[in-house]
């Protein structure tokens, strides 16, 4: 896969882009439009960065936008990165909720909003099945993400805790 390496500009739009159309989550849209489309990265470059933005305290999405931008630009790029994120976001949500503070007690409004929750959880499900089927595992990646997986999805362990315990374990399987 040919690279092309973002302008400053280019990241800001990016991240605009991915900022403005993850209604319900950025994450399915920031995957495809950093892998996919502009080819900034990888799948596996893309898993990398996206796991550490998930250690990190913050929005996962925005932390790997902020590792992203400094990969390619320093302070410069992560600046860019976290501004294009968040501007057109930040727009739509004030636009919203002036409407919304209008509507809010219409019953059809209640069940729109449920209706997008339902399409949210969808839509992680979905990229991350997507990512999945792209990386190479081995006995030790599955064990540890089922582990992660009974610990945090079935026994309601805090992430912390979870991340406290695996994530060693998982550098050591390496």
């Amino acid at each position: 896969m040919e690279r092309t390496a973002p302008s400053r500009l280019d990241l800001f739009l990016g991240f605009a882009k991915i900022g403005l159309l993850g209604f319900g989550g950025v994450a399915p849209w920031a995957r495809h439009i950093i892998v996919e489309e502009r080819r900034w990265l990888d799948e596996r470059e893309y898993a990398s960065i996206l796991g550490i933005g998930q250690v990190l305290p913050g929005p996962n999405t925005v932390n790997s936008a902020i590792i992203i931008g400094d990969r390619f630009h320093g302070t410069m790029g992560s600046t860019a990165a976290f501004l294009g994120i968040f501007c057109m976001p930040l727009l739509v949500l004030i636009g919203i909720a002036l409407v919304y503070d209008r509507i809010a007690d219409l019953p059809a409004v209640g069940v729109a909003i449920g209706a997008g929750a339902a399409a949210a959880a969808g839509l992680v499900i979905g990229t991350a099945l997507k990512m999945a089927r792209r990386l190479k595992f081995d006995v030790a990646a599955i064990a540890v993400g089922l582990a992660a997986f009974v610990s945090v999805g079935l026994l309601h362990v805090p992430m912390v805790w979870a991340i406290a315990v695996l994530g060693p374990i998982s550098i050591a399987a390496v």
